[in-house]
């Protein structure tokens, strides 16, 4: 059963959320917040074109299971940008993705003439046509595989896209804090074991066993990374900028297998791109939120969506339960928590 708090919250997270609008198709001509006087085309892909980066040769579940969540939440597009080996199997899971083979580990460049500025050049030259990047989901600790990512997040801020970080994405928040520290469109989804790794390398005390005050830490460790968001993930979640802060209390499943993490970098990463076509005005919005408001209400939809497969996938599969189960889950979750607008709503 959904507290008030979280019934209210989800009231909210639904107001940003595009309807499914005829001229959303047919390149309709709308003024472009972002863009002042232009007039913009609303066309394929205007409700939101993300990339998952990672993907390796060790871990090819990781990126897929990320953008079908994505794909699968509403995302127009969604892209896996890989390692040519993890590329080779993504492709057999789903042909709805798109999958570029453009990430190396360092194993794989001898003997040729890719460097590292290269590598990371030619995912670079992708941002532009993204709404969204997601950095971590099966990217592994090989050291030009994180070097790449560093490149791609300092050139990901110089263009003000919004990015997530998870997995072996956040060994970069943990051992390089400066790529992150103060970049307030970054999201970083840490486990109870990663959020102790981030805390200890930027100084933060947890408390001790038994004590309360995870709510108090997680805001903490955002203010010490600058405000930068973060979603601590345990029995409840906690989501804080530092200087607020909510709490996703939604029933999950009773099984905690790996990749379920996934899911939500996948959600959330639609919900960005969702946040955007918000800010640009392509239909006519309810409101009134704030850049701000809207990150913190994608971070809480991301959240209880992702919460919401778990319990579902749960109830089917019990014990049995995989993360591949949460993907299905994921259109069936956003009809129970937030639902489609009425079609017919005005242009």
């Amino acid at each position: 059963m959904l507290s008030k708090s979280s019934k209210d919250a989800l009231a909210k997270v639904r107001q940003m959320i595009p309807p499914m609008l005829e001229k959303f198709h047919k390149g309709t001509k709308i003024p472009d917040r972002s863009l002042r006087d232009v007039d913009t085309d609303v066309l394929a892909g205007q409700l939101g074109r993300v990339a998952v980066i990672g993907g390796s040769q060790d871990y090819t579940g990781a990126p897929y299971f990320s953008a079908m969540a994505s794909a699968r939440l509403g995302a127009d597009m969604s892209h896996v940008i890989c390692e040519p080996e993890a590329a080779q199997v993504i492709k057999t899971y789903s042909p709805n993705l798109m999958v570029h083979p453009l990430m190396r580990q360092s194993h794989k460049i001898k003997n040729t003439t890719e460097s590292p500025d290269s590598i990371a050049q030619s995912v670079i030259d992708m941002l532009p046509r993204l709404h969204v990047v997601v950095i971590g989901p099966g990217l592994g600790r090989d050291k030009l595989m994180q070097d790449t990512c560093a490149r791609v997040i300092v050139a990901a801020k110089e263009q003000h896209l919004p990015f997530v970080l998870d997995a072996d994405g956040l060994y970069l928040a943990q051992t390089r804090p400066e790529l992150v520290k103060g970049y307030t469109e970054c999201i970083l989804t840490p486990n109870v074991v990663e959020f102790g790794r981030l805390a200890k390398a930027m100084g933060v005390d947890l408390p001790k066993e038994g004590e309360a005050g995870a709510e108090e830490v997680c805001a903490k460790l955002s203010q010490a990374y600058g405000g930068v968001m973060i979603i601590q993930k345990g029995y409840h979640d906690y989501i804080s900028t530092g200087n607020q802060t909510m709490v996703c209390d939604l029933e999950g499943g009773r099984k905690r297998s790996g990749g379920q993490g996934d899911t939500l970098t996948g959600s959330l990463g639609t919900l960005l791109a969702y946040r955007k076509a918000y800010m640009d005005g392509i239909w006519e919005t309810e409101g009134n939120f704030s850049g701000e408001d809207l990150l913190m209400l994608a971070a809480f939809g991301g959240s209880a969506i992702t919460r919401e497969c778990s319990r579902l996938a749960f109830m089917k599969n019990g014990r049995s339960l995989q993360a591949s189960d949460l993907t299905e889950m994921v259109p069936i979750a956003f009809d129970h928590l937030i639902g489609e607008k009425d079609e017919s709503s005005k242009l």
